[in-house]
């Protein structure tokens, strides 16, 4: 039998192996940001720590004397923003629209550094965790993504221009959220999906490796575990359709109208309270704060902080939250994020969709099928906020480990982003379109 002859173009193993490896230059750019990207991933961790202790802090302050919260959480508010804006005015809000007008084209280079850069990620750790300090309903994994971005963004000190800047702030912005939710898949889909529609294919596989290095940072902090445990879902039959249904439309329509507030509040819009906020920002602050804070006593404490807590009671069938804890977690993250603060919204999102799962499973009178309710509100909430339903539904796929809600969180949260696009514009591409053209020179 005649022996095959070797296709030209056919690879050569060893030769292909020996460029490999002579190309030292490469193989050191390639440990360059993988160092980075362990970094980025500890200083995720460090924040974690950080923001959980300030928020036992408070609740211990609530615990001791809760009526001090309407003189604290306002001052507490008044010095964060007057903090952001006197030193680190790119810290304010999520952290995600930062990175994603960074990552914009029209960007002036020379104005990168004031949205990621390592002073901006030191100043976002400590003020995010102030806000917790203060009881304000804000998450930290938002502005994880800043955080890591601008750790990696450091990264071209010593890498020049040979890994474009653009693959950096993507596989520091995704690996924020795989490190931040202990969820790296989410942060690869996270990068693809709300970062970059592009990935260049040379860069692309050292991104992943990023991203999921970042991710095994918290692994190893905080055990390979989901976030909010294991959710036990029964078969879900026909008779489940119908709730299912309501908690993914209520919670669309809330996150719809959820988006389009934030995106008319930070982007100049508001009315009297809008021109309020231009004139005196630190006043404005402290009123928000004070609010938040009457807010709190109203629910009990549960609308306070993050909300995590309350998600993992609503879960376990446990929870003592009020029946108007919706609508007043709504307003205080609301309310929160329009006083100026460092801090995120991915978090007290997700706890307004249980919620609103919670009370969709208490109105059909099926605790069975809570948990699933609760999991579906949390994906559809999410999704229709961020308007990125891939990213959505794995978040809480592996934060609650529900491999067996696949397809209904994945219908969920599909539905709810496509109810809330026709109420509002995405709401980090509207805001990360005003930073952009914030840093723009004047025409003519």
């Amino acid at each position: 039998m005649p022996s095959r002859e070797p296709h030209p173009n056919e690879p050569d193993l060893l030769q292909n192996l020996r460029r490999e490896l002579a190309d030292g230059r490469t193989w050191l750019d390639r440990a360059i940001v993988l160092a980075y990207a362990a970094a980025a991933g500890l200083a995720v961790v460090g924040f974690t720590l950080l923001a959980e202790r300030a928020f036992a802090f408070f609740q211990a302050w609530h615990d001791f004397n809760r009526w001090s919260l309407l003189v604290w959480t306002p001052l507490c508010t008044a010095g964060i923003v007057w903090l952001t804006r006197r030193f680190a005015p790119g810290a304010a809000g999520s952290g995600i629209p930062q990175v994603i007008a960074a990552l914009d084209p029209d960007m002036p280079p020379q104005s990168r550094p004031r949205f990621v850069s390592l002073r901006i990620s030191l100043a976002k750790i400590v003020l995010s965790s102030a806000g917790l300090l203060a009881g304000l309903s804000v998450g930290r994994e938002g502005p994880s993504v800043q955080v890591a971005a601008g750790i990696m963004e450091h990264a071209r000190r010593w890498l020049g221009d040979r890994v474009p800047v653009h693959a950096l702030l993507v596989a520091g912005g995704a690996a924020g959220i795989a490190a931040a939710f202990n969820a790296p898949l989410a942060g690869i889909v996270f990068a693809i999906e709300e970062l970059s529609r592009k990935l260049e294919s040379r860069s692309s596989g050292l991104i992943i490796a990023a991203i999921v290095l970042a991710g095994l940072m918290a692994v190893s902090a905080f055990g390979n575990l989901s976030y909010f445990g294991v959710i036990h879902v029964p078969h879900l039959s026909l008779d489940a359709l119908a709730p299912g249904v309501l908690a993914t439309l209520v919670a669309g329509l809330a996150g719809g109208l959820f988006a389009k507030l934030l995106a008319m509040s930070l982007t100049g819009g508001g009315g009297r309270l809008g021109a309020l906020r231009a004139l005196f920002p630190i006043r404005f602050a402290a009123g928000c704060g004070l609010v938040v804070a009457v807010l709190g006593l109203l629910s009990g404490g549960s609308s306070f902080g993050a909300g995590s807590d309350a998600v993992k009671e609503m879960l376990a069938g446990q929870s003592d939250v009020p029946p108007l804890f919706v609508p007043l977690k709504f307003i205080a993250t609301w309310l929160t994020a329009w006083s100026g603060v460092p801090g995120g919204i991915f978090a007290p999102s997700l706890s307004i969709g249980a919620g609103i799962g919670h009370d969709v499973a208490q109105i059909a009178g099926s605790s069975d099928l809570a948990p699933a309710l609760i999991a579906l509100g949390m994906a559809a909430f999410l999704a229709a906020v961020t308007q990125a339903p891939l990213t959505s539904f794995i978040i809480v796929m592996e934060m609650v480990d529900g491999h067996a809600m696949v397809l209904s969180l994945m219908a969920a949260a599909m539905f709810a982003s496509l109810i809330s696009r026709l109420m509002t514009r995405p709401l980090y591409e509207t805001l990360a379109d005003f930073m952009v053209a914030g840093q723009r020179p004047p025409a003519g």
